[in-house]
């Protein structure tokens, strides 16, 4: 075990070592990634003395020290890869030799000075999502086992008794299924964030509180790996499920609601670009990079922050880049009183096998 501070002060790095005593490969956590290194600015939320500046000089140490110096035949195993936001360029690889990281990651770089290295890892950071500092916090001050808090999700609910603990705690209800199930059925008011995606990331993006007791609706069989998978980002009040899932919500003849979607075809055919109204949830760089004439962007993280700017009165279409955002956002909208509005199946991935990218282009419109 290597103590490697800088990601958090209690980041540590485990040199793996097989049954001949030779040195095999190092699990970095999130001190190391293939192609970045880990985020220096979480703590600095919770402990007010270690600031990000602090944090980033301990991680150019840590590599420069304990990480560097070891074999250039060691395999990196990271925590995480592409798309994860505790780094910010990570390479979609999952493994590498450590000797190519050390010529080919920037923060590796030898004749890097301490500042220069501090402002590399420094720059460029977008805003962590809530948890992210929540976690720091259970880190350091501990938390249940997962035993425990498996005990207590573990709670079956017929439809009825679902209702009456939704009623009674105000618990949200967190619809775990895929997109096009979820919008084909689901309970009135309830969230989708489904497994299929990047559920932690979007988990702890649109889940304020760390400490919100959830009720879950799953995939028969899911149920368990629901609640594992909250708990991993320290989403521990999971306090029931529905038993049999959406289907026995429908045999008790409980109301369901759906959304509305749309082929890319079909948009095709009814887009007005001077008169539709298209709200476009990816990120604020997908859409500069591409995006359709007159589009307005929302991205899912601030949706909360620009509900004002959704319409009650005119039609919208929703998209994203393949369905998984917009269909968070849709249960969102759905959520807060919104039912004027249709979901593009496939998102930008379909759109752009229209011709609807065809037109000239005008200046983005973003509300960001």
């Amino acid at each position: 075990m290597i103590h490697t501070p800088g990601h958090t002060m209690e980041s540590t790095t485990f040199l793996l070592i097989d049954e001949n005593g030779k040195e095999h490969g190092i699990i970095t956590g999130d001190t190391l990634f293939i192609g970045d290194v880990g985020r220096p600015d979480l703590a600095q939320h919770v402990v007010a003395d270690l600031t990000q500046d602090k944090l980033a000089r301990y991680l150019y140490h840590s590599l420069r020290t304990k990480i560097m110096p070891l074999s250039d035949n060691l395999i990196v195993y990271p925590n995480h890869g592409a798309g994860s936001a505790c780094g910010k360029m990570m390479s979609k690889e999952t493994t590498d030799t450590l000797g190519n990281q050390k010529k080919t990651n920037y923060a590796l770089n030898p004749k890097m000075t301490e500042d220069e290295f501090v402002t590399a890892v420094l720059t460029g950071l977008t805003n962590p999502p809530g948890y992210f500092p929540a976690n720091v916090l259970l880190n350091i001050n501990g938390y249940d086992s997962l035993d425990a808090i498996l005990k207590k999700a573990k709670t079956p609910l017929n439809p009825t008794e679902f209702e009456v603990v939704a009623n009674e705690t105000r618990a949200l209800v967190l619809d775990t299924r895929d997109a096009s199930e979820f919008a084909r059925g689901f309970i009135p008011n309830s969230i989708n964030i489904g497994l299929d995606g990047s559920f932690a990331m979007w988990v702890g993006e649109m889940i304020a509180d760390i400490k919100q007791e959830i009720l879950l609706v799953t995939e028969i069989g899911k149920e368990e790996e629901s609640m594992v998978r909250l708990s991993r980002i320290g989403y521990d009040y999971t306090i029931g499920y529905l038993n049999g899932g959406i289907n026995a919500w429908k045999k008790e003849g409980f109301e369901l609601d759906t959304v509305n979607r749309i082929t890319a075809k079909q948009l095709e055919d009814i887009i007005d670009f001077d008169e539709t109204l298209i709200f476009d949830v990816r990120k604020k760089s997908e859409f500069l990079s591409e995006h359709l004439i007159g589009a307005i962007n929302v991205p899912l993280n601030e949706i909360n922050n620009h509900l004002a700017e959704f319409p009650k009165e005119k039609k919208f279409i929703l998209h994203c880049a393949g369905g998984y955002r917009s269909m968070i956002a849709a249960s969102i909208l759905k959520q807060r009183g919104w039912d004027n509005f249709v979901d593009v199946i496939g998102g930008f991935a379909e759109i752009k096998n229209t011709n609807l990218l065809t037109s000239d282009y005008v200046c983005p419109t973003t509300l960001l």
